[in-house]
């Protein structure tokens, strides 16, 4: 059975001005710098239209994860992750998977963008499957908390970078 993840940001900036930040290079560059840990990259970005996808290369040290995970785990989860994203009838809207170095399993989402009064609303709902035997169950839970601590983080660090600009 998968673990869920969910999480909700609301933002000070429309969707438009929001998803141009997250499908730009730019500031990709400059979220990995701050917030993707080790060796965090930018491995590729493709512009199709209206549609953008990108693959990213993000570290979560071994020392930020409960000890029962560091003795399954063995060291750093290096996970890469690919996001697309299109425009959508009511803002925007995108897709994530994710693997985890030397974990088997997959981790899962869709996003959405969508205007309020004051701004927008950035959603995320997913999913992470971890196939090991017996404490797959308890490492999808580490994984789960440590991806929707990583999406809280870039929230705020979308907030500020906007407002910055």
């Amino acid at each position: 059975m998968a673990s869920r993840i969910e999480h909700r940001a609301d933002l000070d900036a429309p969707a438009s001005r929001v998803h141009g930040a997250l499908v730009s290079t730019e500031y990709l560059t400059d979220r990995l710098a701050a917030i993707g840990g080790a060796d965090a990259a930018l491995v590729e970005h493709t512009a199709a239209g209206d549609s953008v996808t990108y693959r990213l290369r993000q570290t979560v040290p071994a020392a930020k994860l409960p000890s029962f995970a560091r003795s399954v785990l063995r060291g750093d989860l290096v996970v890469e992750r690919t996001e697309s994203w299109t425009p959508s009838g009511s803002g925007f809207t995108g897709t994530t998977s994710a693997r985890v170095g030397g974990v088997p399993g997959e981790i899962t989402g869709a996003h959405t963008l969508a205007d309020t009064v004051s701004g927008c609303t950035w959603r995320t709902e997913g999913s992470v499957r971890v196939k090991i035997p017996l404490v797959g169950g308890k490492v999808e839970a580490v994984v789960a908390e440590q991806v929707t601590a990583l999406l809280a983080a870039e929230a705020r660090f979308t907030a500020d970078w906007l407002a910055a600009r």
